[in-house]
C-alpha cells in the first residue's frame, strides 16, 4: 500500500524532527568529529588522527572502568528491578484503584527534588557520624564504614532509578489478563508459581524496559560514584572528568563518551529483542 505524506502530519513531526537533529544528531556529530582532533600545547587542533582512540583503548585504566561501570550498572539494573517487583505487584494487584492512585502519586514524588539535593541528603545517612552509625551506636554496634563505599554507590542508583522501575513495572503488570491467573489457580497453582510462569511471562516487556532504563540512567551517573562512592574505583563519568582536566584532553574524553553511547546502543536492541522475542508481528 502507498503511504501519502500529508501536510498537517508534517506539520507536527517537524518540531520533534528539528528536536533531534539540534539536540541529538548534531551533537552526536561533533562528538564524533571531536574524537578524531588533537590536542597540543592545550590547544585542540581539528586534524584527523586516530591516536585518541588508540591511546584510550590501549590503556589499562580504561577497561577498568568500563568493567567496574558495566558492572555497577548491570547490578543496579538486577538489584532495582528484583526489589520494585514485590512494591509494584502489591500496587498492581492488592490495591483498590483509589489506593492505586495515590501510591503513584507517592512515587511520583521524589522526582519533584533534585536527584543531587537527595544524594547529599544520604551523606548525613552514612556519614561515620550519620544517622544510622548513631541510632547503631545506641545498640553497641558500629561505627561502620558506609560512606565512600560501592554499597553507597548503590545506594544512590537505587534513589534515582527506584521510583521510576516501579512504575515502568507497574504500568506492565495493570494490564496482565486477569483470567490466566485465574486458570492458574483452578489449576492448583500456587501463588507464587502464577507469579513466575503467569505474571512474570505476561509483563516480560515492561520488566525488561524497566531494567533497561535503570541501566542507562546509572551507566552514566556520575553524582552517586563521586559523592556516595568517594570516586573509587574509578566509573567512565569520573574517568571522562579525570580526562578534560588532564591538559585539555576533550578529544580523548570524547572517545569515552562515544564508547559509552555505543555501549547503551547495544544493550538497549538486546534488551529489546529479549523483550519482545517470540512474540507475533
Amino acid at each position: 500500500m502507498q503511504r501519502h505524506v500529508s501536510l498537517y502530519g508534517l506539520t507536527f513531526s517537524l518540531p520533534l524532527l528539528i528536536w533531534q537533529l539540534l539536540f541529538f544528531v548534531f551533537p552526536l556529530a561533533f562528538l564524533v568529529a571531536l574524537s578524531f582532533w588533537t590536542v597540543k600545547n592545550f590547544a585542540m587542533r581539528p586534524d584527523f588522527d586516530t591516536v585518541n582512540w588508540v591511546t584510550m583503548f590501549s590503556r589499562p585504566v580504561f577497561w577498568q572502568a568500563y568493567g567496574t561501570t558495566f558492572a555497577l550498572a548491570g547490578g543496579a539494573a538486577l538489584l532495582t528491578s528484583v526489589l520494585a517487583f514485590p512494591c509494584s505487584y502489591a500496587i498492581a494487584f492488592k490495591l483498590s484503584d483509589t489506593a492505586r492512585r495515590w501510591a503513584v502519586f507517592l512515587m511520583v514524588i521524589p522526582f519533584f527534588t533534585s536527584y543531587l539535593v537527595r544524594v547529599y541528603s544520604w551523606q548525613i545517612f552514612l556519614s561515620d557520624n550519620g544517622i544510622f552509625n548513631v541510632m547503631l551506636g545506641w545498640i553497641g554496634l558500629g561505627p561502620f564504614g558506609m560512606l565512600n563505599t560501592v554499597g553507597a554507590t548503590m545506594v544512590g542508583y537505587l534513589t534515582l532509578s527506584f521510583p521510576l522501575v516501579v512504575l515502568l513495572q507497574l504500568f506492565s503488570l495493570v494490564f496482565i489478563d486477569r483470567t490466566l491467573i485465574e486458570a492458574a489457580h483452578n489449576m492448583r497453582c500456587g501463588r507464587l508459581r502464577t507469579v513466575f510462569e503467569v505474571v512474570i511471562p505476561s509483563a516480560r516487556v515492561g520488566l525488561t524496559i524497566a531494567a533497561l532504563f535503570c541501566f542507562i540512567l546509572t551507566f552514566g551517573d556520575f553524582v552517586s560514584p563521586v559523592y556516595l562512592g568517594g570516586g573509587d574505583p574509578t566509573t567512565l563519568s569520573i574517568l571522562i572528568t579525570d580526562t578534560t582536566k588532564s591538559g585539555q584532553q576533550w578529544p580523548r574524553a570524547a572517545v569515552i563518551a562515544l564508547t559509552m553511547i555505543a555501549t547503551l546502543l547495544v544493550v538497549a536492541f538486546l534488551a529489546v529483542r529479549f523483550a519482545y522475542k517470540g512474540r507475533s508481528k
